[in-house]
């Protein structure tokens, strides 16, 4: 059985800063792209970022020099340092286990139970 699991959410403040975590068991970790997703309220869910096992990134527009997504391959564990936060990154952000094929990235259904952030003065 597959699980992952998020962490790292919480309240902050316009401009700053939060880690998120996401850890995975029950996998062979280091075969598969992992992405993080965001859903605001009242928005489908999008995707924000995604590292390939071979650490080639990508992101969304809007956070493009404001977030970076990495993995350590010991821990089984991807990691969303999330800088200059903007009260639209409110969300609950999801991890998900998948791969990538011709530049884009195809999800599995394994899911983490989200985390919220509130970016909010």
């Amino acid at each position: 059985q597959v699980q992952v699991v998020e962490s790292g959410g919480g309240l902050v403040q316009p401009g700053g800063s939060l880690r998120l975590s996401c850890a995975v068991s029950g996998s062979i970790f280091n075969i598969y792209t992992m992405a993080w997703y965001r859903q605001a309220p009242g928005k489908e869910r999008e995707l924000v970022a995604t590292v390939t096992s071979g650490n080639s990134t990508n992101y969304k527009d809007s956070v493009k020099g404001r977030f970076t997504i990495s993995r350590d391959n010991a821990k089984n564990t991807v990691y969303l340092q999330m800088n200059s936060l903007k009260p639209e990154d409110t969300a609950v952000y999801y991890c998900n286990m998948g791969q990538t094929s011709s530049g884009n990235y195809y999800p599995t259904v394994y899911w983490g139970q989200g985390t919220q952030v509130t970016v909010s003065s």
